[in-house]
């Protein structure tokens, strides 16, 4: 089991694949769950790439620190992981994942070849959604069972209980401390700084995302150089699982 230790945090990754023909990828999963939500996606992708799934601090198979849960911290940590395994990655984000590597990109523009931001939240938390967010960080603490179980199914296009059950199981198996993310988020606002965005970045996003109006990467593509927004039919929040060759395929055209 792979693992490697930043700042006092033991971080768990895979690493598969060669780069063959294409740039190393980094796939960054979204707030609570692991690496293993790009899992249907990795036996197409690992023919010709070298894969790495990560999961982040306060998720998965990594350790779960009280102190560090900031978008700076994890955006260092990914710093680290590049910077470790000798790679210069198309790094893919998912959800905050997606904030996460944005943040990279524009402090770390040496270490990255390129952004995908799929279902990127964006400025949305901090104004589109704050009433709701606020909810959130309150009913997380209130009944965390329970706020999954209204929250999660929101996340998918259509009824799909299966990847509900699975998504909620991850998030409690992920440590409470990430939920000062949710804080943080309620003061993000990227806009002001994408003009300097120097990394080619590609927004990835459901069509029929609830959480996530296709005006959010629409808006931030309008603000950065060069930016380029995909849409994927039918899919909401999680493309890369509701649709996961839809999205192999996007992403291919993508990197190509």
């Amino acid at each position: 089991m792979p693992r490697m230790t930043v700042e006092n945090t033991e971080l768990h990754y895979d690493d598969e694949g060669d780069e063959g023909q294409g740039p190393a990828l980094l796939f960054v999963h979204g707030w609570g769950t692991s690496g293993r939500v790009w899992q249907s996606c990795l036996p197409d992708l690992v023919r010709d790439h070298r894969v790495v799934t990560l999961d982040w601090r306060g998720c998965g198979r990594s350790d779960h620190p009280a102190r560090g849960n900031t978008i700076a911290r994890v955006t260092a940590d990914l710093a680290a992981v590049i910077e470790t395994l000798e790679i210069k990655p198309t790094v893919i984000g998912s959800s905050i994942g997606g904030v996460f590597a944005t943040e990279l990109a524009l402090a770390r523009p040496d270490l990255v070849e390129a952004v995908v931001a799929v279902d990127s939240p964006g400025y949305w938390p901090a104004t589109g959604m704050l009433d709701k967010v606020h909810d959130l960080r309150k009913r997380l603490v209130d009944d965390r069972v329970g706020t999954f179980e209204d929250w999660v199914p929101n996340w998918v296009a259509g009824a799909r209980p299966g990847l509900v059950a699975w998504t909620i199981r991850q998030l409690l198996d992920s440590g409470a401390y990430i939920d000062e993310l949710f804080t943080e988020c309620t003061t993000y606002d990227p806009r002001p700084r994408l003009k300097d965005l120097a990394v080619p970045i590609t927004y990835l996003h459901g069509e029929l995302d609830a959480e996530i109006p296709l005006e959010v990467p629409r808006t931030c593509a309008a603000e950065t150089p060069g930016a380029r927004v995909h849409v994927l039919a039918g899919c909401g929040h999680v493309p890369h699982q509701e649709d996961p060759r839809a999205f192999t395929a996007a992403l291919r055209t993508i990197l190509a």
